[in-house]
């Protein structure tokens, strides 16, 4: 349950809590910044970049996980839909409603599994194509920003953390 805070803008331009208010601390402040716990931090962190993302590929027409599904098609050619369910974190209700769309606008095509006729794979089309690389130009500027105070060490270090993250506790 979240609670609005009271605040004022004082003549100086200042912002004050009005009394009897509470404070909710800023991203970065309190138990939402360094003190905070790590799996908060990574949720935190993850919902900051969605919700940017979300805004960078707006214009587009591009949501962020009709991103990830053009992302993982591309990276791999005729994935099920389940497969890239497994790969984008999405429940496959989700990725069904992406896949028709995308494929309705022409940005995916799918092809039967040459073995399990029932299984259909999906490849991007040159029109999804298209739009992913216009899509990644601007994400990669996302990724920049994510990396500017990080030198490649640094970097590398934070890839290898979180990739073991996801590898450790893929088993739970």
């Amino acid at each position: 349950m979240s609670r609005k805070t009271n605040v004022m803008t004082l003549q100086s331009g200042h912002k004050a809590v009005a009394a009897g208010a509470v404070h909710v601390p800023a991203p970065g402040e309190g138990k939402r910044g360094e003190q905070g716990y790590l799996g908060y931090l990574l949720r935190q962190a993850h919902a900051a970049v969605r919700l940017t993302m979300e805004r960078t590929l707006a214009d587009l027409g591009v949501t962020s996980p009709q991103f990830a599904v053009l992302t993982m098609l591309n990276a791999y050619p005729g994935l099920s839909g389940a497969d890239v369910a497994r790969l984008t974190f999405l429940t496959p209700q989700t990725v069904g409603v992406i896949i028709r769309n995308l494929e309705r606008d022409g940005a995916i095509a799918m092809t039967p599994h040459p073995v399990h006729g029932r299984i259909q794979q999906w490849t991007l089309t040159p029109r999804g194509a298209t739009l992913l690389k216009a899509c990644r130009q601007r994400v990669l500027e996302l990724e920049k920003r994510l990396a500017r105070n990080l030198d490649s060490k640094a970097e590398t270090t934070i890839r290898r953390w979180l990739a073991g993250i996801a590898a450790d506790l893929q088993e739970d």
